[in-house]
């Protein structure tokens, strides 16, 4: 069994200013939110007190994405979420959707793993770059969904932090089909 890799540990000063362990500089919301589509789990502590504030950082970054218009949540699942929490009761909103994401990520591993070691034409030439195709697609779907497995930045724009739009992705994953096509008929 192998160790599970160790959440990358940001620790946030009296400033405020947010401070990444690992590579010893200072980051952003922006930043956080990239380790994490990138796959990376992070926790977040307050250096004077120890408080873990992950949740709060967590829920910060979802509302700033919100208010940019990027729809993260649909308004029924967030009206649902006020009422779990102001009801009193024991909620079971947040174990299902832990439970469902849990179930999701799981599923897409799965997809992933069929499609690159069961697939019999895996060995057919050409085959890697449509399996870098599906990668990229899953990844153009899923983005903000915090994907385990998730591979790290394919371009400048996302290596810079910057996030290309999906539509950008989606051209180019039509881009590359159209050629893995034309490839597959010259093999006929």
């Amino acid at each position: 069994m192998t160790e599970e890799k160790k959440p990358l540990l940001i620790k946030r000063y009296a400033s405020r200013r947010l401070y990444n362990t690992e590579t010893s500089d200072y980051v952003t919301l922006e930043d956080i939110a990239g380790f994490i589509r990138d796959g990376r789990e992070v926790q977040i502590v307050d250096l004077k007190s120890g408080d873990d504030l992950t949740r709060q950082y967590l829920l910060q970054i979802i509302a700033e994405h919100e208010s940019r218009g990027e729809s993260v949540l649909p308004v029924e699942v967030l009206n649902d979420l006020v009422r779990s929490y102001m009801s009193g009761n024991v909620s079971v909103v947040p174990q299902f959707l832990k439970v469902s994401f849990d179930m999701l990520r799981d599923g897409q591993a799965k997809m992933m793993e069929n499609m690159t070691s069961m697939n019999p034409m895996a060995k057919m030439p050409g085959m890697e770059v449509m399996q870098a195709q599906q990668e990229a697609f899953m990844r153009a779907m899923t983005r903000g969904w915090g994907a385990k497995g998730a591979t790290g930045p394919e371009n400048a724009d996302e290596a810079s932090g910057a996030e290309p739009e999906q539509g950008e992705d989606l051209d180019a994953i039509k881009q590359q089909l159209a050629e893995l096509q034309e490839k597959l008929s010259k093999m006929k």
